[in-house]
């Protein structure tokens, strides 16, 4: 998902997808310790998705803080 696509997400959405998304590298992990993974680029890229959402949940939150100082 890119991050033009996570822009038009509501914060709830974007929450819930982040949740989904480490639940599933949970998953990838023990599916690496156990030898079951043969993908194994698809940690990378998890991690990677769920830097995407923390940080627009981020930039978020720092734009209510700065609405709500003026």
């Amino acid at each position: 998902m890119k991050v033009s696509e996570i822009r038009l997400l509501s914060t709830e959405e974007i929450k819930g997808k982040l949740s989904d998304t480490r639940q599933e590298l949970m998953n990838l992990r023990f599916q690496f310790v156990n030898g079951q993974l043969t993908d194994t680029s698809r940690l990378k890229l998890t991690r990677r998705q769920i830097a995407r959402f923390e940080t627009i949940l981020r930039e978020r939150e720092q734009m209510a803080m700065q609405e709500g100082e003026k």
